[in-house]
């Protein structure tokens, strides 16, 4: 993974639903939408309804969800979705 990178794993209690390098993720906290970046502090955040979008290979993708929570620390990204 590049140093530009973040690594992103997005699961529900089903199944993983999408695990990769990207460059953004923007994501639907219960505070308004916030954009994590390379470098990114540590941060625990709920989740509301809304949608993720992130950016693999300079293409943007969005996943709709409807809550969970995210974990932000050294480079990785984990979403849980509900």
């Amino acid at each position: 993974m590049k140093k530009s990178e973040l690594q992103l794993n997005i699961i529900s209690a089903e199944k993983k639903l999408f695990s990769g390098a990207v460059t953004s993720v923007v994501i639907p906290g219960i505070s308004g939408s916030f954009g994590v970046y390379p470098d990114h502090a540590p941060l625990i955040s709920p989740l509301t309804e809304g949608i993720i979008t992130y950016v693999e290979n300079k293409t943007e993708h969005t996943l709709e969800v409807h809550g969970g929570i995210a974990e932000v620390n050294n480079g990785v990204v984990t979403i849980c979705v509900a």
